[in-house]
């Protein structure tokens, strides 16, 4: 087990520790620490610079609990002990460093003002052995043993989650892909999960919100230290939808380039299945990819052009491992591979409205008045085109048709100049490619992503 060295957890190394911790706490301002639930003990404990998943496991194995490792902190020469403990059990590998052991010194000191700049930050710490700490991740190799959650923690555990994650420099049609396709898992009933990061993962996260549907967050800092903060306004409307952001450093944690990895293998642990939507060579989204096929879960990337930067690391996954990953062939596909409801790929049609025209000189027909002209089987396709479906499969899964009349429809709506095909793939023309004033955008993508990135190297 990890962290359990050649003399075992009660080895002369933990038992040593284990002495001076009993010699008493150390007192702060005359007084005795409080116990803490284990749970706050453990945020406690993550809360201190430097300690990370490795060195918490390595106390553990040394003092039993969050509260033994702040009980050992607060003795004598703490931070020298400490340190033994963490040295590494199968040899002579590093301990934790002095400047961490000091932090932990200090933080076991002031426990009971780190429980109050959680409940400053708007985050409850929830442990591994909470009820409510989501069963996906508890089964990843090295779970988080404290998330702390900002919004509701019900969100985390939901029956069917997928990650959706890539570049922070997007082409405009990986955005709208990405809004496309974190909408339409959202109207399928499945939880997105991404990284909060400008590009990709904020064009998810803002479809879903738009929806009005769950989306999860994971962060690679903490909650008062939130990166980027051009995504201060997103995380609340994510919070206030019934979702929830979500970190495994205290709130007080700056993002570094080393705590961004660690934070994708959350994502992938959180998930179903992830989603790559676009990518570069060297894109922190493809350790995301990464990490779930390490966990067992399912990888799935967007295709892109040959000649894209943002879709390299997508082309060369699809080549290296194309017997381990699948390819996003349309989004119907995608939710049906993923045992979704197809039809939700898009959305419910507008209700048609009729309105009465004024008095006076008649304007030109509007598409929508032109289209109540139109039969109703094609009237129901050319809706579909409009909705962004583009082959025959695509408007079967939208329009609820057979594949027989809706090759039927596109054949009569191709006959009226209506619509244009290639390839196995349509698209409207004449007056129903003119959108009328005022109607609202077929791919409605967040713009909310704007910030410097240089900080998220794995995003």
């Amino acid at each position: 087990m990890l962290g359990v060295g050649r003399d075992g957890p009660t080895g002369p190394a933990a038992r040593t520790a284990a002495h001076a911790a009993t010699e008493g706490p150390a007192s702060f301002g005359g007084a005795a620490e409080p116990r803490l639930a284990e749970r706050e003990a453990l945020a406690v404990v993550i809360s201190a610079e430097g300690v990370g998943p490795v060195t918490l496991e390595r106390l553990l194995a040394a003092f039993g609990s969050g509260n033994g490792i702040l009980a050992a902190a607060r003795g004598r020469n703490g931070a020298e002990i400490l340190r033994a403990a963490s040295r590494d059990p199968g040899g002579p590998g590093p301990a934790m460093s002095e400047s961490a052991a000091q932090a932990l010194a200090v933080a076991a000191r002031r426990t009971e003002a780190i429980v109050a700049s959680f409940r400053a930050a708007g985050v409850v710490p929830l442990g591994l052995d909470d009820p409510a700490y989501p069963g996906r991740l508890r089964r990843i190799e090295l779970p988080p043993r404290v998330l702390f959650v900002r919004g509701d923690p019900a969100a985390l555990d939901a029956m069917s989650a997928v990650a959706v994650v890539g570049t922070r420099r997007p082409t405009d049609g990986g955005r709208r892909t990405a809004a496309r396709i974190g909408a339409a898992l959202a109207r399928a009933g499945a939880l997105v999960v991404s990284g909060l990061a400008v590009g990709i993962d904020g064009a998810a996260h803002a479809a879903v919100v738009a929806e009005g549907r769950r989306t999860v967050a994971v962060i690679g800092g903490g909650h008062a230290r939130l990166f980027p903060r051009s995504h201060d306004r997103l995380a609340d409307a994510i919070v206030e939808t019934g979702g929830a952001v979500i970190s495994e450093h205290g709130p007080g944690t700056m993002p570094t380039r080393g705590t961004f990895p660690r934070r994708n293998r959350i994502i992938s642990g959180l998930a179903d299945a992830t989603i790559v939507v676009e990518a570069g060579a060297t894109s922190g989204a493809l350790l995301t990819a990464a990490w779930a096929m390490e966990q067992g879960r399912e990888c799935f990337f967007v295709p892109g052009g040959i000649d894209a930067p943002q879709s390299a690391g997508c082309l060369a996954w699809l080549r290296d491992y194309g017997g381990a990953v699948r390819i996003v062939s349309g989004v119907p596909q995608l939710l049906e591979d993923l045992g979704l409801m197809a039809s939700a790929a898009f959305p419910a049609p507008a209700p048609r409205r009729l309105l009465v025209p004024p008095p006076g000189p008649r304007p030109a027909p509007s598409q929508a008045a032109r289209r109540i002209e139109l039969p109703p089987r094609e009237d129901r396709i050319a809706q579909g085109l409009l909705d962004g479906a583009a082959t025959a499969d695509e408007l079967v899964a939208t329009t609820g048709m057979p594949i027989a009349a809706v090759l039927a429809g596109l054949t009569a709506l191709e006959t009226a100049g209506l619509a244009a095909g290639a390839f196995g793939r349509y698209r409207a023309t004449g007056f129903l490619a003119i959108a009328d004033p005022g109607s609202r955008p077929r791919d409605p993508v967040a713009t909310a992503d704007s910030g410097d990135p240089a900080a998220d190297p794995a995003a």
